[in-house]
């Protein structure tokens, strides 16, 4: 998928098929705020999207196309019974190389939202060592019988990348279908761009060695990537920044950095970046599902 103001791709992502008649899931964080959004599918046929739904906090977002003939779907499986161990394919488009597929193992199935500060902080995530990069995002993780048991959304390091489980994708589409069949859209939701994780003890230390010039933090929010042409990228944000306090108050997690977001119209926010601390305005805005 390629997103554009004029005909110049300026983001990419991937995504599944999840119905005939040309609904497919992806990332929220791959579609939202997008002004257009288009769909390449293997054949090569290109294609308009409409964006039917988002939930942010899930990172889950459902877009749709108008294809001529039925589309071959891809069914989702229970990551309930997923087991630690169990071989994965990660397929998706990273840089833009469209087709890729990666194998690797299932490290943990609960790797918990809490512990990770990511996003949904109640959501179990599936921990794998399969290689997930730049455009992997929104791509299905699948198990060995071609069932999507997750959605590629983020990688820590090497070795280490998370995928959203398919109950979670289930239990959103239920949601969605029946939003949609009431004629209600999801509500607007606040948004600056970025995509960030709870800084440990722990992760430090393997930042650390990833990236000699990482600061000497032990906990806040650690960004993983600013969005291009958001709130974020426009208040001075950038990658491997670490964010220890907005309008005053101690970040200690990245839901503390989603709590405030979503009740404050300017943020005022303190980060560590190398060995020295920035001061940053960022507005967040709304956006529509």
């Amino acid at each position: 998928m390629t997103y554009s103001k004029r005909e110049v791709a300026v983001a990419s992502g991937s995504g599944f098929v999840v119905s005939e008649d040309g609904q497919i899931v992806t990332n929220a964080h791959v579609v939202a705020n997008k002004h257009r959004v288009k769909v390449e599918l293997k054949s090569g046929a290109t294609y308009d999207a409409k964006i039917k739904d988002v939930d942010e906090k899930s990172d889950i977002a459902l877009i749709k196309i108008d294809a001529p003939t039925k589309l071959p779907v891809l069914l989702l499986g229970r990551s309930s019974d997923l087991r630690p161990g169990e071989f994965v394919v990660a397929i998706g488009s990273p840089f833009s190389l469209q087709n890729t597929v990666t194998t690797g193992i299932v490290s943990t199935t609960q790797r918990g939202g809490r512990e990770l500060g990511l996003r949904n902080s109640d959501m179990d995530y599936i921990q794998t060592d399969a290689i997930i990069n730049y455009g992997n995002s929104g791509g299905p993780l699948v198990n060995l019988d071609g069932e999507v048991i997750g959605i590629n959304t983020l990688k820590v390091t090497a070795g280490i990348s998370f995928a959203i489980p398919s109950d979670k994708i289930r239990q959103f589409l239920a949601e969605s279908y029946d939003r949609q069949s009431r004629g209600r859209a999801a509500a607007k939701k606040k948004y600056i761009g970025v995509r960030m994780m709870t800084l440990t003890p722990a992760l430090a230390k393997e930042l650390k060695t990833q990236h000699r010039d990482f600061p000497d933090v032990t906990s806040g929010a650690y960004v993983m990537e600013v969005i291009a042409k958001t709130p974020a990228e426009a208040g001075g944000l950038k990658q491997h920044d670490v964010i220890i306090s907005i309008n005053g108050q101690r970040i200690s997690s990245a839901t503390d950095v989603s709590a405030t977001v979503k009740k404050d119209e300017t943020l005022k926010v303190v980060v560590r970046r190398g060995n020295e601390d920035a001061i940053l305005t960022i507005v967040p805005i709304e956006i529509d599902p």
